[in-house]
């Protein structure tokens, strides 16, 4: 199993923004890099070893008490999830199973646990 504390995405990735297109397409490209980064930070053996389907985990740890809305959590992650792919050097067409959780505790990062799918 892979586990890594990823960054918080940042909002101009929610699909509710209305920031300029070339805002949006940086942000993408910033957060997919240090997604990426930390994930080679964080793990060693790359992606050697993972089964070929994969189940992602995606806990969010909000910065505030805030609520947000989960499938806008998940869209915020789509660059992050290429910058893991990235850094695991897979494809993220690996990724099977994703779920999405908000933790009830406060920290403004996001914990992805990738591992074998239950169902392949």
């Amino acid at each position: 199993m892979v586990e890594l504390k990823l960054p918080w995405p940042p909002s101009e990735l929610s699909p509710n923004s209305r920031g300029h297109f070339m805002q949006l397409a940086r942000a993408k490209k910033k957060y997919r890099q240090d997604c990426a980064w930390a994930t080679i930070q964080q793990r060693q053996a790359q992606g050697a070893g993972l089964p070929n389907k994969l189940r992602v985990e995606l806990t969010f740890y909000r910065p505030s008490r805030r609520d947000y809305d989960r499938d806008n959590l998940l869209a915020r992650m789509k660059a992050g999830l290429d910058g893991v792919a990235d850094g695991l050097r897979i494809d993220d067409k690996r990724f099977d199973t994703i779920a999405v959780r908000v933790a009830d505790e406060i920290g403004g990062y996001v914990l992805v646990r990738i591992s074998g799918d239950s169902n392949g």
